[in-house]
């Protein structure tokens, strides 16, 4: 695999970002490692989502996901977003144009991965869960399979104090509660419209610890979404919010993809 840290300006937020990306290396020759593409072809990509006190360069410093990615043959691109919940903002920055439209055509321009739906997927943690299955919800013609490691599901939740989001950090993200309730960072409403129109959704997986203060969220959402008869791989079990849970979870992840062709 070679890592690329990579720093590019985003147009949509008006400002430099990084990203690191984890990608397969060819053979010189023809070839490359087991369940990748072949020469000439792009590789799959697994767009991986940080949490809220985190960057894009967490997940390579507190898990080994270039590994287990080397196994899959699956570029990884890590974006960074700060504490924006994935979200165009009330008093900030666009950055869900950012995440679901801009970042995939940079990544796409500047590296040998795929833009296709079938090659295309979604993770993240905390934040980046509730991050990866918006995407899912409200990009789904862009993923086939989205997973949330110990997401923050429902912001309904995050708007008092002692909260992961201070109130003025909330007001600036969502607006008020009233505002958010029901709009298109709301995962409960999205997956309801979702259900209602009959939108052909990716696969949905969602993962979280039992001893996790986002278990309760958790367990709201995967009820809620399971009532309107949508298809949900769900798993809990002995775990709290930490990178011994995730660094294990994330290996259930890749193993979970629908990889074409997978070789492994």
């Amino acid at each position: 695999m070679a890592l690329i840290q990579c720093g590019f300006f985003a147009q949509t937020l008006g400002l430099s970002v990084s990203m690191n990306v984890v990608i397969p290396e060819r053979s010189y020759g023809i070839g490359v490692e087991a369940g990748g593409a072949p020469t000439g072809d792009k590789y799959p990509v697994l767009y991986l989502l940080h949490g809220l006190s985190d960057d894009h360069s967490i997940w390579l410093r507190r898990t080994s996901v270039e590994r287990y990615a080397a196994e899959y043959g699956i570029a990884v691109v890590m974006p960074e977003v700060h504490r924006s919940f994935y979200t165009n903002m009330k008093s900030g920055l666009d950055y869900w144009t950012f995440v679901s439209e801009e970042l995939p055509h940079v990544a796409q321009s500047l590296f040998p991965i795929s833009g296709k739906r079938e090659d295309s997927f979604a993770a993240g943690l905390s934040m980046g869960g509730y991050g990866a299955m918006k995407l899912g919800l409200r990009a789904p013609e862009k993923f086939a399979a989205v997973a949330s490691l110990s997401g923050a599901m429902d912001i309904l939740a995050f708007d008092h104090e002692g909260s992961p989001l201070a109130n003025k950090e909330y007001k600036w993200i969502f607006g008020s509660k009233e505002e958010a309730a029901g709009s298109d960072d709301d995962l409960f409403a999205l997956a309801e419209r979702a259900a209602a129109a009959g939108v052909s959704l990716p696969k949905l997986y969602q993962c979280c610890g039992t001893e996790d203060f986002l278990y309760a969220q958790n367990v709201r959402f995967r009820d809620h979404v399971r009532s309107l008869g949508i298809a949900l791989d769900y798993e809990e079990g002995p775990g709290d919010h930490n990178w011994g849970y995730w660094d294990t979870h994330i290996q259930r992840v890749l193993a979970w993809l629908p990889l074409q062709g997978r070789n492994v």
